[in-house]
């Protein structure tokens, strides 16, 4: 665990594809998609804060803050990403690290991976690599520095609502994993992906 890192699990978005709600509140192997992204998150991390819009009160079973887009009309991840680093900020903490609540296996040594492929700034974005090397980025699951917060809101402001295209600018680097049997950054947006989610959670039983 890194003392001076807080973890950020992102579940402001909307869930259109799954009719609305919250997918991290479906079930994978008898519980809920959150409750395996936060046992997979916590122990990496000093803190943890949930990223979420609406009524805050439906996580308080978690005992987390939860943290709303400081912007309003719901413009993308990036936002809940500064909610992340303002609420880090205040406590002390120099970075972040996020991860997707509609992402269940998501790999436990995330936060040592993101740490070693930093770039200059700080930043490191996670990608999967399947069998022929190709490259898939997962620019929900990142390290980003409290100090570039600024920055990141005045291009939010500007209009910037592309994750992978603010983190460019600063010249992040890449966590490559391997997707072996499944990609381990695979979320949950369809009931189909929760159907195939099941059965990979079986298959890893």
């Amino acid at each position: 665990m890194r003392t001076d890192l807080a973890g950020v699990v992102l579940a402001g978005g909307r869930a259109t594809r799954m009719g609305g709600g919250d997918k991290g509140f479906c079930h994978v192997a008898g519980r809920q998609i959150i409750d395996h992204v936060i046992a997979r998150l916590a122990p990496q991390v000093a803190a943890l804060a949930i990223n979420a819009n609406g009524d805050a009160a439906r996580f308080a079973g978690f005992g987390l803050p939860v943290l709303p887009d400081s912007l309003p009309d719901y413009p993308g991840p990036l936002a809940g990403v500064l909610s992340g680093l303002d609420w880090a900020a205040s406590h002390g903490f120099g970075a972040v690290v996020t991860a997707a609540a509609d992402t269940p296996f998501f790999p436990t040594d995330l936060v040592a991976r993101l740490r070693a492929a930093a770039g200059p700034s700080g930043l490191a974005l996670c990608a999967s690599a399947d069998t022929e090397g190709r490259l898939q980025r997962h620019p929900t699951f990142g390290l980003w520095p409290v100090a570039r917060r600024d920055d990141l809101r005045a291009a939010l402001q500007g209009g910037l609502r592309k994750v992978a295209a603010w983190a460019d600018r600063h010249d992040a680097g890449t966590a490559t994993f391997d997707a072996g049997r499944f990609d381990p950054f695979f979320n949950v947006n369809t009931p189909e992906d929760l159907a195939l989610a099941e059965r990979i959670a079986g298959q890893q039983a």
